[in-house]
């Protein structure tokens, strides 16, 4: 197994020790990339280690558009966009926006510089999945991010994984606040999964009670 490989497993196994002793030998790490291009740093947000994520960032790992979002270091990313404008509209290596990472993982001042900087806020991932910033943050439960996409032009009816929207996947995690805010902004309360699950079938499924009398209320 290559040096690489081994640091990127105790990234995942979430070993600090094991990541220490990996940098200790070879410090150059810190800013290394997998086979599929995604950072080390980008490796440690995707697998919630926020102290192996820290760990890299102490030891000057070198951060790339999609890593300062997704880590929300706002001084990189205006550092950045400084010298390439159009990089507001980037994609992570696997394929998601930029503005997408900072929604999923909770920066909204990230969020909000990108688009005035020109990210597409519906921008879709290519990578299959079809994630844009609102799916993200509704799966997360951001509120506040939910809130300012939505003000500025996020589509609350986008579909995308299997027929979900943004008001199934909020309804199936829970999250009445953000439940509200997508019906205050034209979410279809009759919309279904491809399997055909609706919002309040979701959020009754999965015991949501306040969900699931607010959702019936709303469509009495």
């Amino acid at each position: 197994m290559s040096d690489i490989n081994a640091f990127f497993n105790s990234i995942r196994a979430g070993d600090i020790a094991a990541v220490q002793a990996h940098l200790d030998r070879d410090a150059s790490l810190a800013s290394a990339q997998n086979t599929s291009g995604v950072s080390a740093v980008l490796f440690s947000v995707y697998n919630g280690r926020r102290e192996i994520r820290d760990l890299l960032l102490a030891h000057g790992a070198v951060l790339q558009l999609h890593d300062a979002a997704a880590v929300g270091s706002l001084a990189r990313v205006e550092e950045l966009l400084a010298k390439q404008a159009a990089g507001a509209k980037a994609f992570s290596p696997d394929r998601f926006p930029a503005v997408a990472l900072a929604a999923v993982f909770g920066h909204l001042e990230v969020v909000r510089y990108l688009a005035a900087q020109g990210a597409d806020i519906n921008a879709v991932s290519t990578n299959g999945t079809g994630y844009t910033a609102l799916t993200g943050a509704v799966a997360s439960g951001h509120t506040a991010i939910v809130e300012w996409l939505l003000q500025h032009g996020a589509n609350a009816n986008y579909r995308y994984a299997s027929g979900y929207s943004p008001l199934l996947t909020a309804a199936a995690n829970g999250y009445l606040e953000i439940v509200k805010l997508l019906l205050a902004c034209g979410a279809d309360p009759h919309a279904v999964t491809n399997d055909g699950k609706s919002a309040i079938g979701l959020a009754t499924e999965r015991k949501h009670t306040e969900v699931v009398a607010f959702l019936q209320s709303h469509s009495a």
